[in-house]
């Protein structure tokens, strides 16, 4: 592989579109300094993914656009394109097919940056990925600047292995090795997470275990304490009906206090009712009396307010009289003063006004001549305006001409040159076997396709098969879960159904159950399991039977009767199993009752009926010692009625024992259906196997046949492309042939017409001069003529300026003064009016004080004597109010005690109310427990003690709170968390499983690892020692590792010139720095060389020997690897074979000038 083209636009100072053409192995760019040649090298780089803008030159990655020049605007895109020969399929992968590869990168002035491959947007990942392993990178050692190589000589051991591992080509390995490493690192997390799972069930199941332990002591215990707290409040209810009598007594007693109290309530609202109208009355009295003293009062009041006016408004008009008569003897003084200062100004304004028209004549005669002046040198200034005009226009007009010379010719050189290359190139494009390549190709890949097809439909119809497996699987197992819990249901339903039978067939009967189990009966047949009793009649044979219900079956209860007398506690019935059954009536119970001959005999004297009217029409037929009994439990006989009903525990006995029957029934279908289903399922799991299998194979021939099919695909797309490619690049040609053969000749034409055009403006500048010269004499002249005429006009329009003003002042101060004098002498006028009117004002004021005086002295008089009506109706009122005190307090103290005992009453009824409710929830509580309260208390003992029930009682709550708190769930979540723990467990497993397979690969990358660096190491070590003497004509190099583990040892370089006996390598000069390094990266292209290297003045620091030491040694390595060199140097310059001039004619902007050095040899050789 090797780089053909370079193109760039927009980036840095080349912004013009500019093709660099590498035909030769040995390529020089030359040019002075800062002209851009390194900004090839950046642009390599750039493209090739480097991210970081200081290895750029930068100080940030939009800096590589071109930013503008004096004399250009900038641009807002940079672009470099990397065109590569892969002739030779170095590139391996889905681009190995590819003859040709375009690598380009954009960025924008957003810092928007795209890769782009073949023309396809790709990431920047895809472009370092495109060159793991070829030696090619931004920061690989096929890119040498002078810079780096400084930094490789003296690099840290870490830093040089880098180097190494590039050429090794386990650049790959490494990034292989990071992301197994991540999967581990994932993988270990998932397993610490596990164990934390793991460690939280297990404990959970220990805990869970000890919970559903102690659950089940806890149910244990709650019964006991429902039988002992329900005959508590048995006791409890028991022992309120006393207090609830004597607190009914008490109550009528109260009451009738509570009637005379209110009979005392009535005769003092009686008595307080009276005095209240007669207080209305005094009430009345007093407000008429009050009312009349606020009258007086506010007569008194408003006379001494106008009297207190009146004197007040004499005083204030004395005061502004005196004010007025002040205000006028000041105004005349201000009068007096003005009139003066009005005469002064009127005689210098006189005598101001004729000397301005004088100066205002002069100034008219100045401006005039002024103006005179400057039109003169306006029109000077335009005839050397349009001199200036002529004489840029015809300089301009030159220098145009000659770089439009300069550039038509450069035009001209670089079209034939164009021209010549283009028909080579022609010439080697061979379309026709191109086309045959390429329907070889398509041929083959329509083949592929056709299998691929046949291959999908069959993979397809695999994973029908699988799914159809899989779907009949689910179905299975949703039913089997359907079918479990509804057994499981029906097993707690038989569970409790067979707690509340064995209870209500008396098998918890602490000392029968000792008497039976003595005897080995405690497991023999109850006669309640032994009845089979028609539907409907289930009560009336409970009833019939009673506790015969709870009957043990034995084989000869005659032969127990001896036993009885160990019996203690409880109650027993025992009997015949067998015996000759008896022939019943049709009406009879017995003959609705299937079970034990002897039950049947007892049962043959009952008479059934469906109800009560019923049994009444049967009554008169009855045999003699023979009953009825209805459906529901009512017995009948001659002369007698009983109702019997049965208590909670042995109520529905028979009708619980066939609904166990039917449930324990159920169950075993239940069980053979889910062995029937477990064996279908097994069968689908052999069958969901054996599909997955066929599946699997089938999947992994379409992968094989996919691949096979994108490999086609992507040669012949590769073929098309150059088949296309071929064809374009031909019409190209032609084209542009046609189009280089036109731009000659009208370049020619224009350079002639160029060259015409300049000689005749060389000539017009010549004529120009003269003129030029005159009208600089000219202006000198006008320009002092103009500063003498504005200098005098200056003068007299300043003075003319400052008497105009001053004549303006003394105008304003007249009419100001007149204007003063004519408004004091209005203010004036109305002092003296003001003064006339006050004199008027104070002759009539002393009148109205004298009658207000008059008047004020009758109303003290009329006040008095209201007062005294006020006092005797006040006290009237005063004498009402006590009187009516003392009654409200006898109705207050009556009210009082009858609320009292009303509280009282309310107390004793509240309290009954209480007793009520009481006995009526301890009533409902003991029905809620599932017992009768009469039956209750008839089992208790009469001398039974409610606190030693309640001690009881307390005693089982205490050793239920020390078992709480607990979970009554614990069974099943302890099912549920010990299927959790295996489902974990399993993960472990398989997560245990695949940690060990990735740290299989591990070791195994880091085996090629070692191996390869190794090989590597070895190889390089052997190219220093043997380079390194050639180029410096002497002395030894060696590389050394520093340390053991090949995975991260660091790698040094040691070496001695000739001559030498140096210790560290930076005690080298630049120099041999410089050829040392180069001893390095060469011995690497030796071991692994990459396509093309790119070198940036390496040769700077080097002396002339050294220079053509390493340009030997570039000539002779460029047969195998491509060389692009930047130098200065005349030696390297002459080992190249093409040489690329960039120059800078323009300021800031770079351009390129090609040479082929063996083709300029030949040429100058022929002529």
């Amino acid at each position: 592989m090797r780089l053909s083209t370079i193109k760039l636009s927009g980036f840095k100072s080349f912004v013009d579109p500019t093709t660099l053409h590498l035909p030769t192995n040995m390529t020089g760019v030359v040019g002075p300094n800062g002209c851009g040649k390194s900004n090839i090298i950046d642009a390599v780089r750039w493209v090739m993914g480097e991210s970081s803008a200081s290895r750029l030159r930068g100080d940030s990655l939009t800096d590589v656009i071109f930013s503008g020049s004096n004399a250009r605007k900038p641009v807002s895109q940079a672009t470099v394109e990397l065109i590569f020969d892969n002739s030779d399929h170095t590139i391996s992968g889905e681009y190995a097919s590819f003859n040709e590869i375009s690598v380009k990168r954009t960025v924008s002035r957003d810092g928007t940056s795209n890769y782009y491959l073949n023309g396809t947007k790709c990431r920047r990942r895809d472009i370092t990925d495109l060159f793991l392993g070829t030696g090619l990178g931004p920061r690989s050692y096929s890119i040498i600047e002078q810079g780096m190589i400084s930094q490789i000589i003296e690099a840290r051991p870490e830093d040089l292995r880098v180097y190494l591992e590039e050429a090794a080509g386990i650049s790959k390995y490494k990034e292989r090795r990071k992301e197994t490493e991540t999967r581990i690192r994932h993988t270990r997390e998932n397993l610490d997470r596990l164990g934390d799972l793991r460690d939280e069930i297990s404990k959970q199941l220990e805990h869970l275990k000890r919970q559903a332990k102690q659950a089940e002591q806890y149910q244990a215990l709650q019964e006991e304490r429902r039988v002992k707290d329900a005959e508590w409040k048995a006791l409890e209810f028991r022992g309120l009906d006393g207090r609830l009598s004597k607190l009914r007594e008490g109550l009528s007693q109260e009451e009738t206090k509570l009637q005379q109290l209110i009979a005392d309530q009535r005769d003092a609202e009686a008595r307080i009712e009276t005095s209240r109208v007669r207080r209305e009355e005094a009430a009345d009295a007093l407000n008429t009396a009050q009312a009349a003293v606020y009258q007086v009062g506010s007569t008194l009041a408003r006379l001494e307010q106008q009297i207190q006016h009146q004197r007040e408004l004499s005083q204030r008009l004395h005061k502004a009289r005196d004010e007025t008569r002040q205000a006028l003897a000041e105004l005349g003084q201000h009068i007096s003063g003005d009139e003066a200062k009005l005469m002064v100004l009127r005689e210098a304004v006189e005598a101001a006004t004729p000397q301005l028209e004088e100066l205002q004549e002069e100034n008219e005669i100045k401006q005039e001549s002024l103006r005179e002046a400057e039109d003169r040198l306006a029109s000077w200034q335009q005839r050397w305006e349009q001199h200036t005009s002529q004489s840029s226009e015809a300089s301009r007009a030159g220098d145009v001409e000659r770089t439009r010379v300069d550039y038509l010719d450069k035009q001209i050189l670089d079209a034939d040159r164009r021209r010549e290359a283009l028909a080579a190139e022609r010439a080697g494009l061979d379309v026709d076997a191109l086309e045959e390549a390429f329907e070889q190709l398509h041929l083959q890949h329509d083949t592929q396709k056709t299998a691929l097809d046949e291959l999908s439909e069959d993979v397809e119809l695999r994973k029908q098969g699988v799914a159809a497996v899989q779907e009949q699987q689910r179905n299975g197992q949703n039913e089997l879960a359907e079918l479990r819990k509804q057994a499981n249901g029906l097993r707690g339903r038989l569970a409790s159904l067979e707690t509340l039978q064995q209870a209500a067939l008396g098998q918890e009967q602490g000392a029968a159950v000792a008497w039976l189990k003595a005897r080995g009966l405690d497991s023999a047949a109850r006669v309640g399991e032994r009845l089979d009793v028609d539907a409907g009649w289930e009560n009336a044979v409970e009833s019939a039977l009673g506790q015969l219900i709870e009957g043990v079956l034995v084989d000869d209860p005659g032969s127990l009767v001896d036993a009885l007398g160990e019996l203690g506690d409880g109650h027993i019935a025992l009997v015949a199993s067998a015996g000759a059954d008896v022939k019943a009536a049709p009406t009879s119970l017995a003959a609705r009752v299937r079970g034990p001959a002897a039950i049947r005999r007892l049962l043959a004297h009952l008479h059934g009926a469906k109800d009560l009217s019923e049994a009444k029409a049967l009554q008169a037929s009855l045999p003699e010692g023979d009953s009825i009994i209805t459906q529901s439990g009512e017995r009948l006989g001659q002369g007698w009625l009983r109702v019997s009903r049965s208590g909670a525990a042995q109520q529905g006995a028979l009708l619980r024992e066939r609904e166990i029957n039917e449930l324990r029934e159920q169950i075993e279908q239940l069980q053979d259906r889910e062995a029937e289903l477990e064996e279908q399922l097994g069968g689908f799991r052999e069958q969901l196997q054996a599909a997955e299998q066929q599946r699997e194979d089938a999947q992994r021939a379409l992968y094989q046949a996919h691949r096979a099919v994108s490999e086609l695909a992507g040669q012949l797309q590769g073929q098309q492309g150059k088949v296309e490619a071929a064809r374009t690049r031909i019409d190209r040609i032609e084209g542009e042939l046609k189009q280089l053969q036109e731009t000659l000749e009208a370049n020619n034409e224009q350079a002639r017409e160029a060259r015409s055009r300049l000689e005749n403006a060389v000539s017009s500048m010549g004529d120009l001069e003269s003129t030029r010269q005159g009208l600089e004499g000219e202006r000198r002249q006008l320009t002092e003529a103009r500063d003498l005429a504005r200098d005098a006009a200056r003068a007299v329009r300043e003075r003319s300026h400052s008497l105009a003003l001053t004549l303006e002042s003394q105008r304003a101060q007249l009419a100001s003064l007149s204007q003063a004098l004519e408004r004091m002498g209005t203010q004036r006028g109305q002092l003296d009016s003001r003064l006339g009117e006050l004199h008027s004002q104070l002759d009539e004021g002393d009148s109205p004080v004298e009658s207000l005086q008059a008047e004020h002295q009758n109303a003290l008089e009329e006040r008095v004597r209201a007062d005294r009506v006020l006092t005797e109706a006040r006290t009237l009122l005063d004498g009402i109010d006590a009187e009516l005190r003392n009654y409200e307090q006898t109705r207050h103290q009556r009210d009082e005690q009858a609320l009292a005992q009303r509280e009282r009453i309310s107390q004793r009824k509240l309290d009954q109310q209480a007793l009520v409710l009481s006995a009526d929830t301890l009533q409902g509580a003991v029905e809620k427990a599932g017992f009768v309260l009469q039956d209750v208390l008839n089992a208790l003992p009469e001398d039974a003690r409610l606190g030693d029930w309640e001690q009881t009682v307390h005693q089982i709550d205490g050793r239920m709170r020390r078992l709480e708190p607990v979970n009554l769930a614990a069974i099943h979540e302890y099912g549920e968390a010990s299927q959790r723990s295996d489902y974990l467990d399993s993960q472990h497993t398989d997560l245990t499983t695949a940690l060990e397979t990735l740290e299989d690969a591990i070791r195994k990358i880091d085996r090629e690892t070692r191996g390869r660096f190794k090989d590597t190491f070895d190889r390089v070590n052997a190219g220093v020692q043997a380079l390194y003497p050639r180029l410096f004509g002497g002395g030894h190099a060696y590389l050394e590792l520093t340390g053991e583990d090949l995975l991260d040892t660091g790698v040094t370089i040691m070496a001695r010139p000739p001559g030498k006996r140096v210790s560290s390598i930076s005690l080298l000069s630049g120099g041999e720095k410089a050829m040392t390094a180069v001893a390095l990266v060469f011995a690497i292209f030796q071991l692994n060389p990459a396509p093309f290297c790119l070198l940036d003045e390496v040769d700077a620091p080097l002396d002339e020997a050294n220079v053509g030491r390493l340009a030997n040694m570039v000539k002779e390595m460029s047969e195998k690897v491509q060389f692009l060199f930047v130098s200065h140097n005349k030696a390297t310059m002459e080992a190249a074979h093409q040489l690329s001039g960039v120059t800078m004619r323009e300021p800031g902007v770079s351009r390129l000038v090609s040479v082929d050095l063996e083709e300029a040899a030949r040429l100058a050789g022929a002529a």
